[in-house]
């Protein structure tokens, strides 16, 4: 049996998002620099980190009002994965070497494909943000 299946996944980030207010949006972009770090530095999470940048600049545009073509289920999911990322103790501690950062890779692998087209359409809308900053305005 697997030490940490798609279900005790699902289970973990539907207790993290249920939990999630919109103060939690603060906490986290306060916290974006050592969540970042610590993927960075974990063998299981690593390869999630351009997802999770993502999912950071999802959550201060909305937060911001920059973007609300969300709903709040798809926040609620992306800022309870990433809570769950940032606490050291959750069901398997990250001080385990090895094994500590597996229940992590595994809630944020799961939010990812739960909110993967809303992540789509996001990173769609920002790039056009970013074309139109990039692009001189003519009158």
């Amino acid at each position: 049996m697997a030490l940490f299946n798609q279900k005790n996944a699902r289970k973990q980030l539907d207790a993290e998002a249920s939990k999630v207010h919109r103060a939690d949006l603060e906490t986290l972009l306060d916290r974006q620099r050592s969540i970042e770090e610590k993927v960075r530095g974990s063998g299981k999470l690593s390869r999630f980190s351009t997802d999770i940048k993502l999912m950071f600049s999802m959550i201060r545009d909305y937060w911001y009002g920059n973007y609300r073509s969300v709903p709040w289920k798809t926040i609620a999911a992306v800022a309870g994965a990433l809570l769950y990322v940032m606490n050291p103790l959750d069901v398997i501690p990250d001080l385990i070497l090895g094994f500590g950062f597996i229940d992590d890779a595994g809630v944020v692998a799961l939010c990812l494909k739960l909110v993967e087209s809303d992540l789509h359409r996001y990173a769609a809308w920002k790039e056009q943000q970013e074309e139109r900053e990039r692009t001189p305005q003519t009158n």
